[in-house]
């Protein structure tokens, strides 16, 4: 990481002045342009969430402005960095590679870079989705050298206080916590206390060994319901994958559903929309039915991710009509109550 100096500072500013300029003119038309189609969309009804990732990355400009605030040292050295340990999704961990927070420095001004960053967002998006929602009542935290993520320790973080900074500032801010891996007794706590709606997977629910708080019975109203995440197979891609290997889970999935067929991927969607969570998510790579070469990432692999793409030409005309005959049956959104009638009893 480069050292800032005021002085190489002020002389890069004069040098560099016209890409300077330009860089600060894309984002301007970039802000014009996004803000018009964020109106336009609120106009419609639509609202846009937006993902506001726990940690940011060590060659950016928060860490190299603001060191004071992460966990490298003054030469801007990596002293600890983010990550997961084993799970379901990897059996070293995740390394991200993130320096973790300098909390204690973030409380002594009411978490000022917080409360920017949350402000920033909200004039972009309608929603915040918080990502890896458990690192704020606990992160695994990873020596700076390390290779992989499974030596590490869970070290407590002031999630808590946090929130509550946010409400004392902005109020009630629309968020949904993405709170899947190592969930603790903590974990659900805080997200409870401050009503955050929590993240359920149906692929994750079938099977034994899987995790029945994401059964479509188990699924409570405070909730976003998704058939799959962007870091799972397509449905599709993993029922056909369960379907060969030697376990229960599409057996279970298809005497849960009671559904035999060979469209298991509508079934799942059927299935989320009639639970009793108060949002429903379908990739649009479930919407159309895509298999495995389809899938949006791989965890904790560098490269090739992020790179699916649709086009029009891949959705049917009946489609639209589809998910608005679910949309209407499962009352999603609800219908409008009927107005209350004022009874007056006159005295007779």
């Amino acid at each position: 990481m480069v050292i800032r100096k005021e002085k190489s500072l002020n002389e890069w500013k004069v040098k560099l002045s016209d890409r300077i300029d330009f860089y600060k003119f894309l984002q301007f038309i970039f802000h014009k342009q996004w803000t018009e189609l964020k109106l336009y969309a609120n106009k419609k009804g639509i609202f846009i969430i937006g993902d506001i990732p726990i940690f940011v990355a060590f060659d950016s400009a928060d860490v190299w402005a603001q060191k004071e605030l992460f966990s490298v040292n003054r030469e801007g050295k990596l002293l600890f960095v983010a990550g997961v340990p084993p799970d379901y999704f990897s059996k070293t961990g995740q390394l991200w590679g993130n320096p973790l927070f300098n909390w204690n420095e973030m409380e002594k001004n009411d978490f000022l870079w917080w409360r920017r960053r949350i402000s920033n967002l909200l004039d972009l998006v309608d929603i915040i989705r918080i990502d890896h929602f458990r690192g704020f009542d606990a992160y695994w935290e990873i020596p700076g050298n390390a290779e992989n993520a499974m030596k590490g320790r869970w070290v407590k973080a002031p999630g808590e206080k946090l929130f509550a900074t946010i409400k004392k500032y902005f109020g009630e801010v629309p968020i949904m916590a993405e709170d899947l891996g190592v969930i603790t007794k903590s974990v659900t706590a805080l997200r409870e206390k401050f009503e955050f709606p929590g993240m359920k997977i149906l692929q994750f629910a079938f099977g034994t060994g899987m995790e029945t708080k994401f059964l479509p019975h188990n699924i409570g109203f405070n909730s976003t319901v998704y058939t799959g995440s962007h870091d799972n197979d397509t449905t599709r891609g993993y029922f056909e994958k369960a379907r060969t290997q030697d376990n229960d889970i599409y057996l279970h999935t298809q005497k849960y559903l009671n559904y035999f067929g060979d469209n298991i991927t509508f079934e799942l969607i059927r299935t989320a929309y009639k639970t009793s969570a108060d949002t429903v998510i379908i990739p649009m790579q479930d919407v159309l039915n895509l298999g495995g070469e389809a899938r949006m990432n791989f965890p904790s692999t560098l490269g090739g991710n992020w790179s699916w793409r649709f086009s029009w030409d891949q959705v049917q005309s009946d489609m639209p009509k589809t998910f608005k005959e679910l949309t209407v049956l499962f009352e999603r959104p609800p219908k409008p109550k009927e107005k209350e009638v004022e009874i007056k009893i006159e005295n007779s």
